[in-house]
């Protein structure tokens, strides 16, 4: 039978700080495509008011793993209506 509890339910969608670290170590997450660290917490506690974050880490809109995308300048907050941040160009 599939789990179908969210991804943030889920212990092994959980990212460490150690596994972030190695993400930004990857091509992928290179620092011209990573806003800066202030644009990241801003993002972070943009989310933390969010009433689709699921357990704190879980866009439950997008599934997406907030900590991780939010360290990306091409994306921006999927919430219907309004998003809470944007883009970086």
């Amino acid at each position: 039978m599939a789990d179908n509890s969210c991804k943030a339910c889920r212990g092994n969608y959980q990212i460490t700080n150690s596994q972030m670290e190695r993400l930004l170590k990857t091509s992928a997450f290179a620092p011209e495509l990573r806003v800066n660290e202030e644009q990241y917490h801003e993002r972070l506690r943009l989310c933390e008011t969010c009433p689709k974050l699921l357990d704190k880490t879980t866009c439950g809109v997008c599934g997406c793993i907030i900590p991780v995308v939010a360290w990306l300048k091409e994306r921006s907050c999927p919430l219907p209506g309004g998003s809470l941040w944007g883009s970086v160009k």
